[in-house]
């Protein structure tokens, strides 16, 4: 007997597809860890060619870094879930850090 799949299993499954096509690198390249890591080579234009060619302030260059290898860069030891979470939570940290510098006080 065939089963039929529920509306929420047919969405569930659409939803997997485009978070799969969504984690694909957008360009091929070889794996160098140091030269270009796949969580930032994944892009059109790297995280850190477009910090440094707009000149961009330490505080607004991490927040890009951060907010582009989100759940691209697993943290040994850590879920995949998890691993994004830290890296979103650097992208809050160095915004209250600029914040706090913005406010006046002593601790960034």
């Amino acid at each position: 007997m065939i089963r039929r799949m529920s509306e929420e299993e047919r969405k569930r499954s659409m939803f997997r597809e485009q978070v799969n096509k969504w984690r694909k690198p957008m360009r091929d390249h070889a794996e160098d860890i140091v030269n270009e890591p796949q969580h930032y080579a994944r892009w059109k234009i790297e995280p850190i060619t477009y910090i440094m060619m707009n000149g961009f302030e330490f505080w607004r260059g991490n927040i890009i870094k951060y907010a582009s290898r989100a759940g691209y860069k697993p943290y040994e030891g850590m879920s995949e879930v998890q691993s994004e979470i830290t890296d979103l939570e650097k992208v809050i940290r160095y915004a209250r850090m600029r914040i706090n510098q913005l406010e006046g006080k002593d601790k960034l």
